[in-house]
C-alpha cells in the first residue's frame, strides 16, 4: 500500500474525482465525510470514515487510525446564494470546522495540507486575468469564509510549522472521462448541470442572471477548468508538499473566459437541443468577469489542463448526466 491521504468531502463532486486521482497515483484515499452533501456511491477508492467535520475528536481518532501523510480539505458549503441567507451555517462549517481540523491535525502531528479554497476570494476583480497577488475582496460571504481559511493556514504555517497549499479554483466543469463519477448536487444551483437539466427534458428552462453585464452578449464570464484536470492540480500540490516544499497559493483555471450565453451555445451544440433560456435580475455576490492567471501553477506545479476545451467538458458532463438520471436522447 502507498502513503495514506485523508481527504475531507472526499464524497463531493471534486472530492471524488481527486480520490480516483490519487488512488492511480499510487496513494490511498481516506474519505472523511458526513454525507449530508456528499454521496456514498461516490467513495470507490479508499475507505469511508463518516463524521462531521466539527467534530475534533473523531478527526483525530481518524488521523491516529490511518496515519495519514497528508489532508487534502474539501469539506466545506459552497453554495454563494445559499452562504448570504444562512452565515451562521457558513461559518460554522468553513471556517470553524477548517480550524476544528487543523487542530486535530496539530495534536496528531500532521504536517501537510492541500486546501479547496475559490475564486471567490478575489470579489470583484480589477484586471482581465486575475494572478494570486490580487487583494482579496470578497463580494459573498461564501468567499469571506475561503479567504478566512487560508489566513489561519498561513498563522499555522507561522506558528507551528504546518505546510499548506491552497488551491483557487475558479468553475469545476465535465465529469469523469470513464463515467463512474460527476457532479450531482442536491439542490442543484450550477450552471453546467442545470443546463445540462434542461437538454434531458429535466428542466423547462434555464435562468439567467442579468445580461446588461459589460461583455459583449451582456451575460457574466466566467474561467471553466475540467474536474479531472482540478484533481490532477491537488495531487501536484500535495506532492510538492511531501517533498518538503514552503506553502503557496494556485489559481487554476484555463485562463479563457466565456459569457453565460456562449456556455448556453455550447451545450446546444454538444447536446443537439434548444436551450430555452429566461433573463432575470441580477443575484447579489456576481462579478462580471473572473477570469484567471494560471501561469504559477503551470510554472511550479508542472501543472497543463488535459481537457482544456469547453466542449470536452461539457461531453463528459452530458454524458455523466444522461448516465445518471437514465436519459436516453
Amino acid at each position: 500500500m502507498g502513503k495514506v491521504v485523508l481527504v475531507t468531502g472526499g464524497a463531493g463532486y471534486i472530492g471524488s474525482h481527486t480520490c480516483k486521482r490519487l488512488s492511480l497515483a499510487g496513494y490511498l484515499p481516506v474519505v472523511y465525510d458526513d454525507l449530508r452533501r456528499g454521496h456514498a456511491d461516490f467513495v470507490k477508492w479508499g475507505p469511508l470514515v463518516r463524521g462531521d467535520i466539527l467534530d475534533t475528536e473523531s478527526l483525530m481518532f481518524a488521523l491516529k487510525r490511518y496515519s495519514p501523510d497528508a489532508v487534502i480539505h474539501f469539506a466545506a458549503y459552497a453554495y454563494v446564494g445559499e452562504s448570504f441567507h444562512d452565515p451562521l451555517s457558513y461559518y460554522r462549517n468553513n471556517v470553524a470546522g477548517t480550524l476544528s481540523l487543523l487542530q486535530a491535525m496539530k495534536s496528531s502531528a500532521v504536517q501537510n495540507i492541500v486546501f479547496s479554497s475559490s475564486c471567490a476570494v478575489y470579489g470583484l476583480a480589477s484586471t482581465d486575468n486575475i494572478k494570486e497577488e490580487h487583494p482579496h475582496s470578497p463580494i459573498s460571504l461564501y468567499g469571506r469564509t475561503k479567504s478566512l481559511a487560508e489566513s489561519m493556514l498561513q498563522d499555522f504555517n507561522y506558528a507551528y510549522g504546518l505546510r499548506s497549499v491552497s488551491l483557487r479554483y475558479f468553475n469545476a466543469a465535465g465529469a469523469d472521462p470513464e463515467g463512474e463519477i460527476g457532479e450531482h448536487h442536491d439542490p442543484e444551483t450550477h450552471l453546467i448541470p442545470l443546463l445540462l437539466d434542461v437538454a434531458a427534458g429535466r428542466r423547462s428552462h434555464i435562468d439567467i442572471y442579468g445580461n446588461d453585464y459589460p461583455s459583449e452578449d451582456g451575460t457574466c464570464i466566467r474561467d471553466y477548468v475540467h474536474v479531472a484536470d482540478l484533481a490532477d492540480a491537488h495531487v501536484r500540490a500535495m506532492e510538492k508538499l511531501l517533498r518538503g516544499n514552503s506553502a503557496a497559493s494556485y489559481n487554476l483555471g484555463s485562463g479563457h473566459g466565456h459569457s453565460v450565453m456562449q456556455l448556453v451555445r455550447a451545450v446546444e451544440r454538444v447536446t443537439r437541443v434548444k436551450i430555452t433560456v429566461r433573463i432575470t435580475p441580477r443575484r447579489p455576490g456576481d462579478s462580471h468577469r473572473l477570469v484567471c492567471d494560471p501561469s504559477r501553477a503551470r510554472a511550479e506545479l508542472q501543472w497543463r489542463p488535459e481537457f482544456s476545451s469547453l466542449e470536452d467538458m461539457l461531453d463528459h458532463a452530458w454524458h455523466w448526466h444522461r448516465k445518471r438520471f437514465n436519459v436516453l436522447r
